[in-house]
């Protein structure tokens, strides 16, 4: 995150930084190519926006997250000289075209219909004055849990404040060109009655789409029929209009002067659009960054009416806020889907790109996503057991508080502590939540099958004649020799050291479908390692047994 405090620059740094091909460092550069041959503006400005029609979802946080990574490039490639600002900017003074399907009255709001967000009463309660005002706070909320350096932007405080008034004037007078530039992307019909301002009817309050009898620049009013039918003149400042959302943009950015925006693959066929508005009121339009969507479980858009995807507190539930930095930084224009399988992932490959950092140089840490995630100064954390590990180990455990872990941690890891390792305890309280919701509904233990029992006893034989203190490696090995030995476990496109055959990755599959319940693990190593010895063969009795499963699965 950028900080008030200056960027520690050194020779090497600088250098990578000026080669490097990580997105943020690209796409700062195409802001300093911006001003090439010109001064920088007392201020560069980067902006986001949201639409709080619905609750903020995580996509809205990785806007902000991911400008921010850019933003902070740029302070280094320009020796943070140059002063910026991100503006987070809500458009809360749409007009609420439909009713959000995740408000717990949705009846009450049905009166409210059009009129902008900032009006339409807050449907979950608490001191905000709004619906809209509610949004912005939880937009907030979460931006400051992060601790993200940026200014908070309302369009019904800009618009009513007089600060869009100058830029609302300047759209009356140049009316005309704003019309041919909007015209040729509508329909017939829409064409028919379309005009770049919105008026907000004096009788009912809602944001009016009606065309225009009359735009009169000299005196900065438009004149159209209300509701009611009746003529009415309005001035078009003073937040008595507001523009429509693809001259508002252009607007906007003219107002402003916006260095740098990105936005969804869905506004991409209309970013030419906003540029040319942009241009016609007398701005030049920023630098863009088109990102893919967010999609759910099933392929399907992600949408704040529909809360179809995951909210931001439903991530923080499961996972620390630096595995959802790492999701947004990665691949930002592929569409990915974003649902709760993907924490597990997210989480276990941040502390693998935390713990490579230290051993690159500044090249490579300049392309590891924990340089961009903690603004240059990636923290030292020492991890011993990784998340995968601690969601088998609640798995097999059966565990429901931290105590329990921590007793078999400790016991692999003599002098890891609670206090030694907070970031670990962090991660416990995750894993065993994260297996309460999501993992234990899913368990499906199945019995082994003949020659499966007959590889868990020979696994269990193996483990009994290994020291108590082997370790991961020592234990993998011993349950390589039993598979090897198993022709349905031989693997003849690999070769063992001694030259047989190698292992199939069905014999892990195994012991982790009967033993745990799931389809796959981290390795099985490290987990009887993390386990116990003695842990690990009571597991695989009480399979042989019968206790997990009762139904035998076929011979194969």
């Amino acid at each position: 995150m950028p900080r008030s405090s200056p960027i520690d620059l050194n020779p090497e740094l600088l250098a990578a930084a000026a080669i490097s091909k990580a997105w943020p460092f690209e796409e700062a550069r195409k802001v300093i190519d911006r001003y090439k041959g010109a001064a920088f503006p007392a201020t560069v400005l980067f902006e986001t926006g949201y639409g709080p029609s619905g609750l903020p979802h995580i996509g809205t946080f990785g806007e902000v997250a991911r400008t921010t990574m850019v933003r902070h490039a740029f302070h280094v490639l320009t020796g943070d000289n140059i002063a910026t600002k991100l503006l987070c900017f809500s458009d809360d003074m749409d007009g609420m075209r439909k009713i959000p399907d995740n408000v717990p009255d949705r009846a009450a709001l049905e009166p409210y219909l059009h009129m902008p967000l900032t009006v339409v009463p807050n449907p979950f309660g608490g001191d905000y004055a709004s619906f809209g005002h509610h949004n912005n706070a939880m937009l907030r909320r979460f931006l400051d849990t992060f601790g993200f350096d940026y200014e908070f932007a309302s369009a019904s405080d800009y618009y009513r404040s007089g600060r869009f008034d100058a830029i609302l004037k300047r759209v009356a007078e140049r009316y005309d060109a704003i019309m041919a530039i909007m015209l040729p992307t509508l329909g017939e019909e829409r064409r028919a009655t379309y005009s770049p301002f919105l008026p907000i009817s004096p009788k009912t309050g809602r944001v009016l789409y009606v065309p225009m009898k009359q735009v009169d620049a000299a005196a900065g009013t438009i004149t159209f029929d209300d509701e009611d039918g009746s003529e009415t003149t309005l001035p078009v400042t003073g937040g008595h209009v507001k523009l429509q959302w693809k001259p508002d943009f252009g607007a906007r950015w003219a107002a402003l002067g916006v260095d740098f925006e990105m936005f969804g693959k869905d506004h991409g066929p209309n970013m030419g659009v906003y540029d040319r508005i942009c241009e016609a009121l007398g701005g030049r339009a920023p630098e863009h960054f088109v990102y893919e969507l967010f999609l759910d479980e099933h392929g399907q858009k992600i949408s704040k009416s529909k809360g179809n995807g995951l909210t931001i507190d439903e991530w923080l539930t499961y996972a620390p806020t630096e595995s959802l930095s790492l999701y947004m930084f990665q691949k930002p224009r592929a569409a990915k889907k974003l649902y709760f399988d993907v924490i597990p992932r997210a989480v276990e490959e941040y502390y693998q790109f935390l713990a490579a950092y230290p051993r690159q140089d500044w090249k490579e840490r300049l392309g590891n996503p924990v340089w961009h995630i903690h603004g240059g100064e990636p923290p030292a954390i020492d991890m011993p057991v990784s998340f995968g590990l601690l969601l088998n180990l609640v798995s097999a455990s059966n565990a429901h508080d931290r105590a329990v872990l921590w007793g078999f941690i400790s016991r692999h890891k003599p002098g890891v502590t609670p206090a030694t390792h907070p970031e670990l305890d962090r991660l416990t309280g995750y894993a065993i939540r994260y297996f309460e919701d999501f993992v234990k509904p899913q368990k499906q233990y199945r019995a082994p099958d003949e020659v499966e029992g007959a590889a868990l006893r020979d696994l269990s034989d193996g483990l009994a004649a290994l020291p108590p203190d082997a370790d991961g490696e020592a234990i993998q090995n011993a349950a390589l020799n039993v598979a090897r030995r198993i022709e349905r476990y031989q693997d003849h496109s690999k070769q063992s050291p001694e030259g047989g055959p190698g292992v199939s990755v069905a014999f892990f599959q195994m012991i982790y479908q009967v033993l745990i319940g799931q389809e796959r693990g981290p390795r099985f190593g490290s987990f009887a390692a993390l386990y116990g010895l003695p842990e690990t063969r009571a597991l695989i009795g009480r399979a042989l047994a019968g206790e997990l499963a009762e139904t035998p699965r076929p011979a194969q």
